[in-house]
Parts: C-alpha cells; structure tokens; sequence
C-alpha cells in the first residue's frame, strides 16, 4: 500500500486517464489483487487499515470481535462498497449484533478504508465529528443526564437542543442550534456505559475539528458531574 502522499498522486494520476471520481480511483487502487486465506489483498505491502479507518485493531476487536482486515472480508464479500452508509450500518447491526455505536465506527471505517469518505466527512461529501467516552456508572444514569433538562444544563449551558427522538436507554436525535445533527448511541455493560456522539451535518473540516474539541470538554464536564 502506497504511503497516504503517494497514494494521492495515484489517485489523481488515475483520475485524469479514467474521468472516475476521487472516491472511485481510490477504491480501484486499494483494491488488488490476488487473495489470502482471508480474502484479503495479497501480493503488495500491507495496508494499514487501522490509520485509514482512524481506529486501532486493538479497539475494534475488543468491541466487535473482528479486526479491520476481516471487517473489509466480510463487508467486500457482501457488496458494501454499492450499499448506501444506511444499508451497510444496518447490516453490521443486525447480521453481527453490533451495537449502535460500534455498528456506525465499523461502518464509518469502512467507508474510509474504500476511499468513499476521508476522515470526518460523509458520504454527501458534508463533515462530521465523532467522540465517545465510557462512564463509571448505569446506562439509565448516563441516559438521564441527557433528558433531564436541569441535569442537562449542569454539564452543558446555554444549549437550546430539541430532542426529536429517544429510545431509552439506546439512542437520541437531537436538532442544535444551528440546525445541525447530533446523534448519540448508549451501551451499558454492568455498572458502567459509554455514549458516542455524532455532529452531522457540518459545513467544513474546520467546523468539524472545531466541534471534536467542543464535545471532548463537553464529555469531560459530564464525567466530573457523574462521578466526581
């Protein structure tokens, strides 16, 4: 696998004699040629799925119980590459039993790995920001402490969200302010959780850089308030 400067100039190489977009020539380039055992590329360099994806092995085993390259195995052998964010998010949900939020990450990784999104930026080419973080205490606490408006206000002021839709204890919807999207899986395991946050909807990388940070602090200021 080239390194990400050399696989750049690939790309636009390939896309001036092709006429393919961007996320196509990629995918063309990422995807060679003879297969493993696993299904996976053989017979080049390695390629480091974890970098592309933006999580490490270690993180996505421990959660999903694959790694990245069996991720792309499984996910390739199905078609995802032709399947909508949706359709690929759903499948991983529901054929492997994946919890929301990890669904996304395996879906979102994915997407990366195949050139069809970089980093913090969707499908429809719009930008994101995702963070996560665990809690030492029950997934109806960590819930609460979002739907609770005077909870809520304690750990983040000045917000006039609407929530649009809650599954208790599972996911929310919510509109921010600015009419941007911000969507929150929850899982508990004993007596603790972890939510993950989305911000969707973004116009630019800076925004989206912006608002990782803002939620960084936000999430900190919530774990003071929980468990401090």
């Amino acid at each position: 696998m080239p390194k990400q400067k050399d696989l750049k100039r690939l790309v636009r190489s390939r896309i001036k004699k092709t006429g393919e977009s961007y996320a196509a020539a990629r995918t063309q380039l990422t995807r060679k040629k003879v297969r493993t055992k696993t299904g996976a590329p053989s017979g080049t360099p390695a390629i480091d799925y974890a970098k592309l994806a933006g999580f490490s092995d270690a993180a996505i085993k421990a959660k999903t119980g694959c790694t990245w390259e069996k991720w792309v195995y499984v996910l390739d052998k199905w078609g995802a590459a032709e399947k909508t964010h949706t359709a690929i998010a759903t499948h991983v949900h529901e054929k492997y039993r994946i919890d929301g939020w990890w669904s996304q990450a395996v879906t979102v990784g994915y997407e990366r790995i195949k050139g069809l999104r970089a980093k913090g930026q969707r499908r429809d080419g719009k930008w994101e920001a995702s963070k996560s973080k665990t809690f030492a205490v029950p997934v109806d606490e960590l819930f609460a402490a979002w739907t609770k408006p005077r909870t809520r206000a304690r750990w983040l002021p000045k917000v006039a969200l609407k929530v649009r839709k809650a599954r208790p204890n599972k996911s929310m919807r919510i509109t921010w302010p600015d009419g941007t999207n911000v969507e929150l899986w929850f899982t508990g395991k004993g007596g603790k959780s972890q939510v993950g946050v989305q911000h969707t909807k973004l116009v630019s990388k800076d925004q989206a850089e912006t608002l990782k940070k803002y939620w960084a602090e936000r999430l900190n200021a919530l774990h003071e308030l929980l468990t401090g």
